[in-house]
């Protein structure tokens, strides 16, 4: 996979020159994205400074509870001290995705002014708060891939440490059941080799999981000829956050809609991957209404394991 970097300044932008044209489905290097399924996807090679993976880099997608990350900065940096309750809060929501404790952070820290405060802060280009008149839905917060890994690498490189080392550290222990009984280890936990620390997101797919989530190990995934997929065992810094490589992508047109692929279900893999958490890897999906959540999950976690193999080999 051919990197793209544009030698470092001392105040780097995102330059507006086109972005290389994305290869056909089905040729080598470029993980296939099933038909009828929009993804977008950035490998970010921290070694090296360079992004060595890309698709759709500044698409707009509904955030679902990837924007946790974004509530969870917002909060700690802000709060130079963290009462116990908050810390349980903010494990749950992190380690668990719980919806209730994002929904106290969210609403105390004026909902939508939290994503304009972090996304200034950070330098977020395609992130936008959730339309006025759903004040509540942190869940309709937009972003791209690409802004998902410029909030990584803020809080790799410069959040103050103490908010980087709590928040990636929660990632880190990442639960496989969702506190709602939805199974979060779909995506990078199945399909790429651990350790990892992940942020996960699904909307659309209803309030109970079609199967309650319960704990299996290990979390080995493979798939079959046909490219179904299946378990192997168990049931189913300058301003812009890069400091080292500037990134020649080309903006992405505004969304049609505020609510990106509203009516459509969307499942986001994040995080960091590979030894000494090399890479960063952030993958968001769209499918077609009224797919379920098995499909969706299989489908996103062999675009995940192909899209790691690709980048990283």
């Amino acid at each position: 996979m051919r990197f793209l970097a544009v030698p470092a300044a001392a105040a780097l932008v995102l330059a507006a020159t086109p972005a290389p044209a994305a290869a056909p489905p089905g040729q080598p290097g470029q993980p296939r994205v099933p038909a009828g399924t929009a993804a977008g996807y950035v490998v970010f090679d921290r070694q090296t400074g360079k992004i060595v993976a890309h698709r759709s880099a500044h698409r707009k997608f509904r955030s679902a509870s990837v924007v946790k990350l974004l509530i969870a900065i917002d909060y700690l940096e802000s709060h130079a001290t963290v009462p116990a309750r908050d810390q349980k809060l903010l494990k749950v929501m992190l380690r668990v995705s719980d919806d209730d404790a994002a929904t106290a952070f969210w609403n105390r820290g004026g909902q939508r002014r939290i994503i304009k405060r972090t996304a200034r802060k950070l330098g977020l280009t395609d992130t936008a708060p959730p339309p006025a008149d759903k004040p509540g839905f942190w869940g309709y917060t937009s972003l791209s891939a690409l802004d998902v890994v410029r909030t990584y690498r803020y809080l790799l490189d410069r959040a103050d440490p103490r908010v980087g080392r709590l928040v990636l550290g929660h990632l880190r222990k990442a639960g496989q059941c969702g506190s709602d009984g939805f199974d979060q280890f779909f995506g990078i936990p199945r399909g790429v080799p651990g350790p990892w620390a992940v942020k996960q997101g699904w909307s659309g797919y209803g309030s109970t999981p079609p199967v309650r989530c319960t704990r299996t190990s290990p979390t080995a995934f493979a798939a079959s000829p046909a490219g179904s997929a299946t378990p192997a065992t168990g049931s189913a810094t300058s301003a812009t956050g890069f400091t080292a490589a500037g990134f020649a992508l080309a903006p992405a047109a505004r969304a049609a809609a505020p609510v990106p692929d509203l009516g459509r279900p969307v499942l986001h893999t994040t995080g960091l991957v590979g030894p000494r958490e090399r890479w960063i890897m952030v993958l968001l999906t769209a499918h077609p209404a009224g797919t379920g959540w098995q499909r969706s999950t299989q489908r996103t976690t062999i675009l995940a394991r192909d899209l790691y193999r690709s980048a990283t080999s």
